[in-house]
């Protein structure tokens, strides 16, 4: 079952839970899809570009909610973190730090990157490998964390 297929169910879902927030981040994470696929002209949307949505979309909402908290409005920030949260429920499962750093380790060694001069080459395949596992930040810092 595909991820728009997944997201048409939750959205029926919510409607008879009447979840707003709920059935707000759906449909705003259907609306994506729908767009994707009118840009690709009728082509299967792959499931790393339904991945990157969803983080993007986390993303967006992380970033409006602590904007709305530093502007104290904390009614918003509340309302993007539900959404977040709701968003979240359809990525795949996240690695923790323990096995974040185990996999970034195992990259480096495969990479033989030695200091900070090689965070682009590191980051390059880290990207491709833990997509959807991880989100780019926590990545990156790993990444900075183990090469210096």
């Amino acid at each position: 079952m595909s991820l728009e297929e997944i997201i048409s169910e939750a959205v029926k879902t919510a409607m008879r839970a009447k979840d707003k927030t709920a059935l707000d981040a759906l449909r705003a994470v259907k609306a994506q899809i729908l767009l994707l696929k009118t840009e690709a002209r009728g082509a299967e949307v792959s499931p790393e570009q339904e991945i990157a949505i969803l983080q993007r979309m986390i993303k967006q909402r992380k970033d409006s909610s602590e904007q709305f908290s530093a502007q104290g409005r904390n009614d918003l920030a509340e309302v993007e973190d539900a959404q977040v949260k709701v968003i979240e429920k359809f990525l795949p499962q996240q690695l923790t730090d323990e096995e974040l750093e185990a996999e970034m380790k195992t990259i480096i060694d495969e990479t033989g990157a030695q200091s900070m001069k090689d965070l682009g080459k590191v980051m390059g395949i880290a990207s491709k490998n833990l997509a959807g596992k991880s989100d780019g930040k926590s990545i990156s810092a790993m990444a900075k964390k183990l090469l210096s």
